[in-house]
This record gives structure tokens, C-alpha cells and sequence, in this order.
């Protein structure tokens, strides 16, 4: 009989072979860290240039297509309810699949979200553009999901430090986006593309790139070997039969303590991103209906992009050595800072709507690195994937309200009134913080 051919290898027995390597080498673990963070970093690059888009122009487009500023919240609501329906399904693909399936597919979902609204813009169509925009959200949901990438192989004292360093890649795209707005509104206007849409040609190829970068690098997968190295120790622990008894009552504290702290983990990024998305939307509304140009709109607002992320390395070490409480505290100053600071501010005033936006920006960044931090440090690694994907549908759904209501508001009241709101509601962080600290002291 002729030689039967050699079969090809098993991709999957290959990938838990190299697993295998990382489960007892500490030093390779540490490399995988590094080299994780290296690549979620490159990739947060693009993804955070695809993230400026609808927030740029979002509104504006939407105006332009369906007339009247009560609508103008709507993109931001179908963004961030895109983005939640997308860090559900992401998360899901991730803890079964890993990270490099799950952020991979949410990237590309993005990418082909932003050439339905392209098409959207170009045909007119209500319908394409909704549709385009909740697909987009997907770009925005991962963009923010690849930050816990970088936790999967980090030391408790490392967490809010790797979770700032994919943050600050995030700046470089973002504020970059925003100020290409003229630049991408005259090559759309080359091939007959309306100039609103302009952004969403560079949210296209941004995104797909970031896909890109980690379906073809991300290996071995971070999280699958960190769920591993968790399963191994578990079996070795069945074998020790002996703490069983004595262990189970601090098992049970513990749990509650963990469990406290993804609910109050939760709390803090759903209230900073519902007040940040609400009057982020409808500034470029407020700008323009003052006299503003886009590229004036494209300025603030990628100043408030950069300091969502610029400031994370910084914030991402104080988190680490000062707390996740502490931070979270500050994070609800800052932002009633911003929305004080937003209603008194003369429409005609840039710089002062730069300060209150750029006071926005960061306390957002405060509280969802110290919110995200509580998640990790609560979660196992067996369910954190699935966990994660769950917390940020919460945190999507709380940026669609904030988006959808924020235009109501304005259309009804006005702009000052919005950003007097959302820094009330941001204050609350302060009595949870303290709720939380007193749980804890009795616990302990």
C-alpha cells in the first residue's frame, strides 16, 4: 500500500501545546504579559482613530438627515446600544474562543458598520444609518474590551497600570481623529461622498486594521493561559484535603466581598460613562448652534478625547497605589467640576468649553480605570471573560440612555441644564464609595 500523506496539524492541539509551555514558566508568562501589552497597544492605536469618528460627526450627520436637534442624540444612543449588544456578544467569544477571536471579530464588526453608514450617507437612507451606527458600536465596544487584554497574565499591583498603558495607545488615534475631519470630509467629497461621512472612511480602515493585528498576533491567547494556569492550580488544590474545613467560611467572606465589589465596580463605570457620553454628545450641537466651525467641533472634542486616555498612565499608577475607592471618589468631583464648568460657559467661549470637556474626559478616565480595576480584582479568571462582556453591556446601555436623553433634554431645556444634571448625577459616586468602605471595614 502507498504511503497513507502525513496529516496536517491539529491547530487547536497546537495551540494547547503552547499553552502548556507557559503553565509552568513564570519567565514566559512574564514575556506573554509584555508582548500582550505590546500588541493591544498597537492595536488600541487604530481602534481609538475608528472611535472618534461618530463621535465627531455622529450627531452632526444625524441632524443633517433627519432635521432638528431632537434627534441629534440618537447616533450616540445607537452607538453605545451597539457597543453594548457587542461587549455581550464579545465577551461571550472570548471566554469560550479567547481574546484573539473575540476582540478580532468585534473589530471587524465595527469596521463593516462604518461603510454601511458611509453608504448610508451616500443613498440617504434613515434605516442603513441606524444600522451602520449599531454595527459601529462594536468597534467602540471592543476598543474598550481590549483593555482587559492586558490584565489576563498582570500581578494584582499591575492591573490599573496595564489597563492605563492600552488606554494611552488609545490617544494617539483618538486625538488624531477628530482633527482629520476636514482632511477626511474633502476625500470623501472626491468620490462623491457626503463631507459628514468623511471620518467614518478612516473608522473603516482604523478598525479593520486593529482587527487585523490581533487575529494574526495575538498567540498564544493571554486569557487561555491564565484560565490554564488557574485550572492547574485548582487540581492541585483538590488534592489538599486537609484546609477544606477550615477554609470554607473565609471562601464564603471572601465571595461576598467579591461580589460587593463587582456591583460597586459597576456603578462606578455606568455613572461616568452615562454623564460623559450624555454631554459629549450634544456639544458639537451646542458649538455649532454658537457660530463653531468643525473644525473647531473637531478640536474640543479630540481634546476631550485625549484626556479620556492621555492621562491613563498617570491615573493607572495612582489607582494602583492610592486605591480604587480614592480614585472613584475623585472621578465623581471631577466630573461635577466639568458640568458646573459646562453650563456657566459662554456659548461663544472655546477655551472654556475645552477646560470643561477636557475635565470631563478625565474623570471618565478616573472612574472606568478604577471601576474596570474592582472588576479584575473580583472576578476569577475561569468567568472574567463572560463577566467583563456582561459589566459593559450595562455600561452600553447606560451611554444609549445618556446619549438618547441628553438631545430630549436640550431640545426641551437646554444645554446648561444637561451638564448641571449629569454633574449631579456623577456625585453620586461619593455615597457608594462610602457604602462600600463601611461593608468592607465590617467584613474584615
Amino acid at each position: 500500500m502507498p504511503n497513507s500523506p502525513a496529516q496536517a496539524p491539529d491547530p487547536n492541539e497546537q495551540q494547547t501545546g503552547r499553552i502548556q509551555e507557559y503553565i509552568h514558566s513564570p519567565i514566559k508568562q512574564k514575556i506573554l504579559y509584555k508582548r500582550t501589552l505590546l500588541i493591544v497597544i498597537m492595536s488600541q492605536i487604530f481602534g481609538g482613530a475608528g472611535l472618534a469618528a461618530g463621535v465627531t460627526v455622529g450627531a452632526l450627520l444625524a441632524q443633517d438627515m433627519l432635521g432638528g436637534d431632537r434627534y441629534a442624540g440618537i447616533p450616540a444612543a445607537l452607538l453605545t446600544l451597539g457597543s453594548a449588544a457587542a461587549a455581550f456578544f464579545v465577551g461571550r467569544l472570548s471566554d469560550q474562543f479567547g481574546r484573539r477571536i473575540g476582540l478580532g471579530t468585534g473589530f471587524l464588526l465595527g469596521g463593516v458598520g462604518a461603510i454601511i453608514v458611509i453608504y448610508a450617507a451616500v443613498s440617504n437612507s434613515v434605516i442603513l444609518l441606524f444600522l451602520g451606527l449599531l454595527l459601529n458600536g462594536a468597534g467602540n465596544a471592543t476598543n474598550l474590551q481590549a483593555r482587559y487584554a492586558g490584565t489576563d497574565l498582570a500581578k494584582p499591583k499591575q492591573r490599573a497600570t496595564a489597563i492605563s498603558m492600552a488606554m494611552v495607545a488609545t490617544t494617539f488615534g483618538a486625538v488624531a481623529g477628530p482633527n482629520l475631519v476636514n482632511v477626511m470630509g474633502n476625500v470623501a467629497g472626491s468620490f462623491g461622498v457626503p463631507t459628514l461621512a468623511g471620518p467614518f472612511i478612516l473608522a473603516t480602515v482604523a478598525y479593520l486594521l486593529a482587527g487585523f493585528i490581533f487575529f494574526a498576533f495575538l498567540r498564544p491567547d493571554p486569557f487561555l493561559v491564565a484560565k490554564a494556569i488557574v485550572k492547574q492550580e485548582a487540581d492541585h488544590e483538590k488534592h489538599n484535603h486537609s484546609t477544606q474545613t477550615t477554609e470554607k467560611p473565609l471562601t464564603e467572606k471572601m465571595s461576598t466581598i467579591a461580589k460587593r465589589g463587582i456591583i460597586v465596580g459597576t456603578t462606578v463605570m455606568v455613572l461616568t460613562q452615562m454623564v460623559m457620553v450624555a454631554i459629549m454628545t450634544m456639544t458639537p450641537v451646542h458649538m455649532q448652534h454658537h457660530g463653531h466651525g468643525l473644525q473647531e467641533i473637531g478640536l474640543v472634542i479630540s481634546i476631550h478625547i485625549g484626556a479620556m486616555y492621555l492621562p491613563s498612565l498617570v491615573t493607572g499608577v495612582l489607582v494602583d497605589k492610592l486605591g480604587r475607592t480614592t480614585m472613584s471618589v475623585t472621578s465623581g468631583v471631577i466630573l461635577l467640576s466639568a458640568g458646573l464648568l459646562a453650563a456657566v460657559a459662554p456659548g461663544d467661549s472655546l477655551a472654556v468649553l475645552i477646560i470643561a470637556l477636557a475635565l470631563l474626559g478625565l474623570g471618565w478616565n478616573l472612574g472606568l480605570i478604577s471601576g474596570t480595576a474592582m472588576i479584575v480584582d473580583a472576578t476569577h479568571p475561569a468567568t472574567r471573560a463572560k463577566t467583563q462582556g456582561t459589566i459593559d453591556v450595562l455600561v452600553g446601555l447606560s451611554g444609549a440612555a445618556g446619549g438618547a436623553l441628553s438631545g430630549m433634554v436640550v431640545a426641551q431645556s437646554s444645554y446648561a441644564t444637561l451638564s448641571l444634571a449629569g454633574g449631579r448625577l456623577a456625585l453620586a459616586l461619593v455615597p457608594v464609595m462610602i457604602w462600600y468602605l463601611k461593608k468592607n471595614a465590617r467584613a474584615s
